[in-house]
């Protein structure tokens, strides 16, 4: 399969699009491997691109002027972003760090716009995605504020194998101890009490830098 038949196949909004739609933009789109650490994009940047992770996982957080930092979510591949602020054409309100290795699209401000004007599958797209970004959002709130240590790692699961939003993850991630605690605000060790139990419980098979899920709602629902 062709580097864009794979993105083809990662993405169905573009499955959606006809041959001419397609092909513009297979030929707009710019791809760029980064490294563990790297940024992706900054807040305050101008917002020029909406972002796809082809390979890997990132994760999207804010500082305040305290310097206190925040994540906000995680995203893994088939995921995309970043449409919020090109719909209302302000800079960018978030830092985007790769938390592995990743392989990243970039399809250009014009071209998104272009799409939103020439095709009526990728308007419903973005609704859906915008939809469920909402969902999850708000989800995250309550579990901040609500839920104990082991439900929190249980619903960040949940949603970076959400197949609304990230459709290639299937039932398997490779994702590290240290990195759901990135993503959760919880050390490593809580994260490994959590994980043991969730394991214990059905719900995930966990193996070294991976796990698998037996239950996304299970996951979804589970309160500690």
């Amino acid at each position: 399969m062709s580097e864009f038949g794979e993105l083809v196949a990662l993405s169905p909004w573009l499955r959606g699009l006809d041959a001419a739609q397609q092909e513009r933009v297979r030929r707009d789109l710019v791809e760029r491997d980064l490294r563990a650490g790297a940024f992706v994009c900054r807040k305050g940047d101008p917002v020029e691109h909406w972002i796809g992770v082809l390979r890997g996982i990132v994760k999207v957080s804010n500082v305040s002027s305290s310097g206190k930092s925040v994540t906000l979510t995680g995203i893994a591949a088939g995921g995309w972003f970043g449409e919020g602020s090109l719909l209302k054409d302000e800079p960018r309100k978030y830092d985007v760090v790769a938390l592995r290795d990743s392989r990243m699209a970039y399809l250009p401000r014009a071209t998104f716009h272009w799409l939103l004007d020439a095709s009526i599958s990728f308007n419903r797209y973005l609704l859906q995605l915008l939809n469920e970004r909402l969902g999850q959002f708000i989800g995250t709130v309550e579990i901040d504020r609500l839920l104990p240590p082991d439900a929190r790692v249980a619903r960040c699961l949940a949603h970076l194998f959400n197949p609304l939003l990230y459709p290639s993850v299937g039932t398997r991630l490779e994702i590290s101890q240290g990195e759901i605690g990135f993503l959760t605000g919880l050390s490593r060790q809580t994260v490994n009490r959590a994980l043991q139990r969730l394991g214990r419980e059905g719900f995930v098979k966990l193996e070294y830098g991976a796990l698998t899920v037996v239950s996304l709602d299970a996951l979804r629902h589970f309160d500690g």
